[in-house]
């Protein structure tokens, strides 16, 4: 039997601000440090030794991952950080208020935008400073790997793609994912073979650690998040 954690960064700045965040890299409030370090607590009383920690590039992600690994008293030598992990890229609404967006193009279609799963905003300009092409943290990435929009189907096909080639083969130990909300909700409808449209349903909470468990084949046996008090009951497997 194996585990692994899944974790949406803590409540970062735009979160609080609800903004289109996608790809532009903003860091947590004071409540998501606090989120992550409660996400630490709850890990640690657990007491399960994990040996591989995984996080996206963004720093929301990685200060997450970071205040964890504080909390439990582990090194941060052993973070592999993968792009492949990012958010979903949220187009030209990258930075716009999720709430004036409504006023302006109506709730049904920014719920389109949102929840969907192959309908992608425009895309944003690359001359637009939250474009990844001018974020320093991204020069390593190959440009042409880089999205100028993405869909949740989109997002779901790096994201899988990268576990199944390099997480997946770990699954014999524990392991700990920290990433984003349509990130793990990716993971989430390959894990528990979710279809197009109970996937339209999954919110990810912040900050609180999804623990799903493995059986000796590698078939999710059981999953619930650590803090009860913030579930989210959409999961079905």
């Amino acid at each position: 039997m194996s585990h692994l954690f899944l974790i949406r960064h803590g409540q970062s700045e735009w979160n609080l601000q609800k903004r289109f965040t996608g790809w532009a890299d903003v860091d947590l409030t004071a409540a998501g440090k606090l989120e992550a370090c409660k996400a630490g607590e709850l890990i640690k009383d657990l007491k399960i030794e994990i040996s591989f920690y995984y996080s996206s590039y963004q720093i929301r992600a990685l200060n997450t991952l970071k205040l964890i690994l504080n909390t439990i008293r582990i090194k941060e030598d052993n973070i592999i950080k993968a792009w492949q992990l990012n958010e979903r890229h949220y187009g030209e609404l990258t930075g716009l208020k999720k709430d004036e967006m409504k006023k302006i193009l109506g709730e049904e279609k920014i719920f389109k935008f949102r929840r969907s799963w192959d309908f992608p905003p425009g895309p944003l300009s690359r001359s637009n400073p939250y474009h990844p092409v001018n974020i320093k943290r991204y020069n390593d990435i190959p440009r042409d790997k880089i999205p100028d929009t993405e869909s949740l189907k989109d997002t779901y096909n790096r994201v899988v793609k990268y576990f199944s080639e390099n997480i997946k083969k770990n699954l014999d130990k524990n392991v700990l994912v920290v990433a984003h909300g349509n990130s793990i909700r990716a993971l989430c409808k390959y894990l528990f073979d979710l279809d197009n449209q109970n996937i339209l349903k999954l919110e990810i909470p912040t900050g609180n650690p999804l623990l799903i468990t493995f059986d000796k084949n590698k078939n999710v046996k059981d999953a619930k998040y650590l803090d009860v008090s913030r579930a989210k009951d959409l999961i079905k497997f």
